[in-house]
């Protein structure tokens, strides 16, 4: 009686294993249950194919102008930073003093920095002085003032050699969330959507407020802004998706290499897909012959790659026809497992049971 049962219910299994197999080979349903046609595959024919002009493997072109986005990292040298006058001493501005009448044996000529707390420190035997705050001409007289403690008649001259404000601006700067650069005590800066050379000038006409005549040089240290992404299927248990930096020389032999390779539920069917602007059609999808690219050397499908461009690997397809047949059974076989090792606990007990009451032993 058993086995009849189970019979039968191989054959329903059987028979609910062809329909869903139909089913994944003739239609695919939306959620709300209105039938969609599946992405086209890469040698689809009403897939037009690309034009002439994408640039590819041995024809690469030039990337357009780098604009400024978040979270770019940006390069500033400030080559000419005056502060406007009058100008007072703040820590860790770098003085150029020269003292005559001093000691034979302790000249005080050469570069001093502003300490922390904003002392100023002449070496010995003279010692510090505090100068932070004052204008140059009033730390000239404090300088002179203090050495008459050691000195007869000393000649000050002091000139600022390096403000303090040109640390805060030179350095590598993070393009923030709000698309501003932080140049520190000077505020922020926007420099999100402009070109290197449009950000240069944003950045001094800020400066410009409180600083004569500010001149600096504008870099991009890091390029994070600007990347393509590599999309693997997954054959029905999750597609991966990573995210990598574009340089301008990418191919899609090179995409494919930053991924090592192509895994085992992978197929070669591998395609581009270069997205456009919301509102227009003018999206492309551009087939990649893998084999001819790997095996034979044919640069005409290893496009070079854009930013935003998504590199699609497909999975094959009977890898995802087993994985979703595993998906369906998996239940059933748990249930049937189940209920095979229910039926065959009851027999050893009464097994175990007639064995007992015959007498046996051991």
């Amino acid at each position: 009686m058993h086995d009849v049962q189970r019979h039968r219910t191989s054959a329903a299994l059987v028979g609910i294993m062809v329909v869903c197999l139909g089913a994944l080979g003739c239609h695919s349903t939306k959620p709300g249950g209105h039938d969609w046609a599946p992405p086209p595959s890469h040698f689809d024919p009403k897939v037009p194919p690309p034009p002439p002009t994408v640039p590819r493997e041995l024809t690469k072109t030039t990337l357009p102008e780098y604009i400024i986005e978040p979270p770019d990292i940006l390069l500033i040298d400030a080559i000419k930073v005056v502060p406007r006058p009058p100008y007072r001493v703040e820590t860790l501005d770098v003085l150029s003093i020269q003292v005559l009448g001093t000691l034979p044996d302790h000249p005080v000529e050469g570069t001093y920095e502003v300490q922390p707390g904003g002392y100023l420190d002449l070496g010995p035997p003279y010692g510090t002085i505090k100068i932070v705050g004052l204008r140059l001409e009033e730390a000239i007289a404090a300088v002179r003032e203090h050495l008459k403690q050691f000195l007869q008649e000393p000649e000050v001259t002091m000139g600022l050699v390096q403000s303090a404000g040109r640390q805060q601006i030179a350095g590598e700067h993070l393009v923030g969330p709000d698309g501003k650069v932080t140049l520190g005590s000077y505020g922020k800066v926007h420099v999100t959507g402009l070109t290197q050379q449009e950000a240069k000038q944003a950045i001094e006409a800020h400066l410009a407020l409180y600083l004569e005549n500010p001149e600096v040089a504008v870099d991009v240290f890091a390029y994070n802004s600007k990347v393509y992404y590599v999309i693997t299927q997954g054959a029905g248990l999750g597609d991966g998706v990573i995210r990598l930096p574009i340089t301008g020389n990418e191919t899609v032999l090179d995409a494919v290499s930053q991924i090592n390779g192509l895994d085992s539920v992978s197929s070669n069917r591998i395609w581009v897909a270069r997205p456009a602007p919301y509102g227009t059609a003018c999206h492309q999808i551009l087939p990649v012959d893998w084999y001819a690219v790997t095996s034979r050397g044919d640069t005409s499908t290893n496009y070079q790659l854009m930013p935003g461009d998504r590199v699609f690997v497909a999975h094959d397809r009977l890898v995802a026809i087993d994985t979703a047949l595993s998906k369906f059974t998996a239940p059933f076989d748990r249930m049937f497992g189940a209920t095979l090792l229910g039926t065959n606990t009851v027999k050893s007990i009464k097994f175990f049971n007639r064995f007992i009451g015959l007498g046996g032993g051991f």
